[in-house]
């Protein structure tokens, strides 16, 4: 049965205090967390858990989410992903019969979705396509790919099934793929780090002997979990996985996310953006205690079954010394490796948002306790200085978790100004400040592929939440953005711009980021100018 969600308003006329009590009771109320659906995670659940409640509704969502050129998700090499998932689930369904129960889209739409799909994507595959920096993208391909092609395979020897003038697919790099499979034949463990992406190991998944469901999911994610189940559960089936599957699929109707549930993290970043620009918060205790509860020798994970890692521990440790329950953030000790630290051990890459809030955590104890000041405040220096580094010439920074640049400047600016000892960033704070200014768009708003709110709210916590009044265009461009942010804000929610293995919105998250942009903007004085300005916008500046 589908949830009803709490509402939570953030239009700019709205009251912020009984806004902001609304956010709160519904992470209280809603543990699990909003997360918008993902093309890619539902796909899997379709091909690997048909006899779920919901396929029906999974496979009309598939249909539903398909763009003109015949791809899922969004520009770019975003789209590769979500749609090699629904194109490979789409072929699985008509190989299976689907389309006879009147509960599913029909054969004819399934198969002419699957043939636009499937020409789009050998398009694509053809030129090479550039992957972003995804959780297990270069898995996914080549296995789906493999897949896809065992499909067409099949097709060619039982004609009327599928008709498609795309044999195979182009060959695409798997020696990821191939070297964990080696890992897995030499009877070498699955790393943890793969959990939430265990799904790419089907066939090989299913009741691996050494992964075992956590609070009954396996690696947080549905798809993982289903591809460990099985596809049609055995009479021993594990009960607490049958139930976390259930509870997934029963929130939207059919529908998944790519991970569930997201409580510390959802209720870490709220809280620390609220805190962070000065929103008063009076959380109930015990959500402040589950938070800390949720700390443990090596932090915290972002979601049942994940590794622990340093950017859900940092912003954890965040939020509750700004809440005024400090822990000591030694957990983050276990993620140094010297130049920067790590979002967790063994990752490939590496993360500025996840340094950003490193350094904010370790420099809030640096600031305000002995004890920090004398174990961080060396660390808090070379990471100041490393992250300041990471800036592009632009003045912006970018970042694995997110597609959006705003995103990662905001984070960047906001620990860089407040923790950063005097001296090292200012000129860096400076240029992001001035490209923030630059990139405005003409309507008032920012965006990477067009104006959104998420967005618009990440610029003004950069205009807003620095003090900057003198550099060029900032009060303008903050006065501007406001006004669209007002306008935008209420249409819905904009465009997923999170990373996972498909991008995704969490959604009270984004909540708190506009809502803590509009507190910014009524401690400003200056953006209020009673002379020039009408009535509307001095109600909105007040509103905010």
């Amino acid at each position: 049965m589908t949830a009803t969600p709490v509402t939570v308003d953030s239009g700019s006329g709205a009251d912020l205090g009984v806004v902001v009590r609304e956010l709160l009771a519904a992470m209280e109320l809603e543990p699990a967390g909003r997360v918008t659906p993902s093309v890619y995670e539902t796909s899997r659940v379709v091909a690997e858990g048909p006899w779920l409640a919901g396929h029906g509704r999974r496979l009309a969502y598939l249909l539903g989410g398909q763009r003109r050129d015949g791809g899922w998700g969004a520009p770019g090499g975003y789209a590769v992903v979500p749609t090699v998932g629904a194109v490979e689930a789409l072929l699985g369904a008509l190989r299976a019969g689907a389309g006879a129960d009147p509960a599913e889209p029909s054969r004819t739409n399934l198969a002419a979705a699957a043939g636009r799909g499937l020409a789009a994507l050998a398009g694509w595959l053809a030129d090479g396509p550039s992957l972003p920096d995804t959780p297990a993208a270069d898995l996914i391909l080549p296995a789906l790919v493999e897949r896809i092609d065992g499909h067409l395979a099949w097709f060619a020897k039982h004609p009327g099934g599928f008709d498609s003038p795309v044999r195979a697919l182009p060959r695409v790099d798997r020696r990821r793929l191939d070297a964990l499979h080696a890992r897995l034949a030499a009877g070498r463990p699955v790393p943890q780090k793969l959990l939430h992406a265990f799904e790419v190991l089907n066939p090989a998944a299913r009741r691996r002997a050494e992964v075992a469901p956590v609070a009954g999911a396996v690696g947080a994610s549905p798809a993982a979990t289903v591809a460990w189940l099985g596809v049609a559960p055995a009479p021993d089936a594990d009960l607490s996985a049958l139930a976390y599957l259930t509870e997934a699929v029963g929130r939207s109707g059919g529908p998944v996310p790519c991970c569930t549930p997201i409580t510390v993290f959802e209720r870490s970043w709220a809280l620390g953006s609220l805190a962070r620009a000065g929103v008063p918060l009076r959380p109930a205790p015990k959500l402040v205690a589950d938070l800390a509860a949720a700390l443990g020798p090596q932090g915290t994970p972002t979601g049942p079954g994940l590794p622990a890692d340093a950017d859900t521990t940092s912003v954890t440790l965040y939020a509750l010394a700004r809440l005024g329950q400090p822990v000591d953030p030694a957990s983050l000790l276990h993620y140094d490796v010297g130049s920067h630290f790590c979002t967790w051990q063994g990752e490939d890459g590496r993360s500025v948002t996840t340094n950003a809030h490193v350094l904010e955590a370790l420099g809030w104890h640096t600031r305000h306790t002995a004890a920090g000041a004398t174990r961080y405040g060396t660390r808090v220096v070379a990471l100041a200085g490393w992250l300041r580094d990471q800036q592009d010439p632009d003045g912006r920074w970018a970042d694995r978790w997110h597609a959006s640049p705003y995103y990662a400047t905001s984070c960047a600016v906001a620990a860089l100004d407040r923790y950063a000892p005097a001296g090292i960033a200012a000129d860096a704070v400076d240029r992001a400040v001035d490209w923030v200014v630059a990139t405005q768009r003409p309507d008032g708003s920012w965006g990477r592929w067009t104006g959104t709110v998420e967005e618009t709210a990440y610029a003004l916590h950069v205009l807003l939440g620095v003090d900057r009044p003198a550099r060029p265009g900032v009060v303008e461009a903050a006065r501007r953005g406001l006004r669209q942010l007002a306008t935008m804000d209420g249409r819905g929610d904009g465009p997923p711009l999170w990373h996972d293995k498909d991008l995704y919105t969490p959604v009270l998250i984004v909540r708190a980021a506009v809502l803590a942009a509009r507190h910014l903007a009524s401690t400003r004085s200056d953006l209020v100018d009673r002379a020039d300005r009408s009535s509307d916008d001095n109600s909105m500046i007040r509103n905010a």
